[in-house]
């Protein structure tokens, strides 16, 4: 089929991934309108999963290499032709790594509002939970800062605490580093792809992808209508796109991709802080905080270590603009799949977890407000390298586009771009992704 002829496209998934390939098949020099119609169905809502509760961090860095240069360019673009400083908070950040020694928390933990990730900015209040003033109780004296300095701590990173810090080493600067916030993200590219004509369908749970006799083309997409009383509709379709992230094996059942659930919170700290994304070891003391999570680590090689009644937690903390940080703590697999993002479990103890490790390193974190407490799946290839599958699956007009483990917001740009050159040409022209191809492992 050329580019030229008549094309019914239908995306499965409302994620970054399946935003981006609406997105960018829109802007393709071969999209007509005319002749082309594209739909886009999502179970739920618009980044309703990981790509609404995320990090957003985007690195040069990142993996896989194959697909991290062309994506994190096409982020800086997007930016500058979108505003996206101003409409989904686009910046260049520091990055680095550090081990710090946590403190007793002091009175009440943090606590704050549990529920969906709030969707608009936060505004800077000056005041932490129940309305209290956000003053440090530990304020950091010049010889605290001195020493931050000689162990070559930047100047305003002034938002962890400056005696328990033990040591800072740098991953990434603005020139290699940068974040989004990933829900404003996903749907920004959502909006801008519909503008551009794509139907996006909500409440719409795909059932499945119906072939020709022969098996070696698509045909059509059935899916059930939640908004219609859970009808069972099918559209005609002549190129599918599969990105459904963690639930693509609901809809193509020999993908090797699975799900890991992880939390994570937002904090409004007691004021701004600088913009740093931290990926943290943290000693904490023996009998640590409110809740049991101190006890679970128990017999691992790193408790092991820290000996018996403490442990090293690793929680990631991300500043983002308007006076916001994100934080997640590790993964699990305690809860299975459910059928949809809205059957998310969230474990409040393991929220509260993080919470209480980011206070016990910062004072802006411990007299803040939780504004979300959330979980979601992340998808992850469990056959091959490992790496996200990008490409043509082997029957006509299908391409799949999933498995981008927490790498999704960085790589879902450079993704899109693919899809739309797999859709319209055939094969990728702007990166060499041969190693990511589908038909490795499908």
């Amino acid at each position: 089929m050329t580019a030229h002829e008549k094309r019914n496209i239908v995306i499965i998934g409302g994620g970054i991934i399946g935003c981006t390939s609406a997105y960018y098949l829109t802007r393709h020099p071969s999209y007509d309108p005319s002749k082309h119609t594209i739909t886009l169905l999502e179970a739920g809502k618009i980044a309703g999963g990981a790509s609404g509760k995320a990090g957003g961090l985007l690195a040069l860095w990142a993996y896989p290499s194959s697909l991290v240069p062309l994506s994190y360019g096409l982020h800086k673009r997007l930016s500058e032709e979108h505003g996206g400083e101003q409409r989904w908070g686009y910046r260049a950040v520091h990055c680095a790594q550090v081990e710090s020694v946590g403190r007793h928390l002091r009175g009440p933990a943090v606590e704050g509002k549990t529920g969906e990730a709030v969707e608009g900015w936060n505004a800077p209040t000056g005041k932490g939970d129940s309305g209290r003033e956000g003053v440090s109780l530990l304020k950091r004296d010049a010889k605290a800062l001195g020493k931050l300095r000689a162990a070559g701590v930047p100047g305003d990173l002034d938002w962890v605490d400056a005696e328990g810090l033990r040591a800072y080493d740098e991953m990434g600067d603005p020139s290699t580093t940068a974040q989004v916030h990933p829900f404003q993200f996903t749907t920004a590219m959502a909006e801008l792809a519909a503008e551009k004509g794509v139907r996006i369908k909500v409440g719409a749970a795909v059932k499945k992808i119906n072939y020709s006799s022969s098996g070696d083309a698509v045909e059509s997409v059935t899916y059930e209508d939640k908004t219609n009383g859970g009808k069972t509709e099918t559209i005609p379709a002549t190129d599918v796109v599969v990105a459904a992230g963690p639930w693509t094996a609901n809809v193509y059942p020999t993908a090797p991709i699975s799900a890991l659930r992880a939390h994570s919170v937002t904090i409004r700290p007691s004021r701004p802080v600088s913009a740093y994304a931290l990926f943290t070891q943290i000693k904490l003391p023996a009998s640590f905080g409110k809740t049991h999570e101190s006890n679970r680590g128990k017999g691992t090689k790193k408790s092991f270590k820290a000996g018996w009644g403490e442990q090293i937690v690793t929680p990631e903390i991300y500043a983002r603009p308007q006076n916001e940080v994100y934080a997640c703590g590790e993964g699990d697999h305690l809860v299975a799949l459910p059928m949809g993002t809205d059957d998310v479990q969230v474990d409040e103890s393991r929220c509260q977890d993080i919470v209480d490790y980011c206070a016990s390193i910062s004072d802006e974190l411990r007299d803040g407000e939780v504004t979300a407490r959330q979980a979601c799946y992340l998808p992850n290839v469990n056959a091959g390298s490992g790496q996200p599958l990008v490409g043509l699956t082997g029957v006509r007009g299908e391409v799949m586009a999933a498995g981008h483990t927490c790498w999704g917001i960085q790589n879902g740009p450079g993704t899109g771009k693919l899809v739309s050159e797999f859709v319209f040409e055939g094969e990728a022209k702007s990166a060499k992704v041969k190693g990511l191809d589908p038909r490795n492992v499908l």
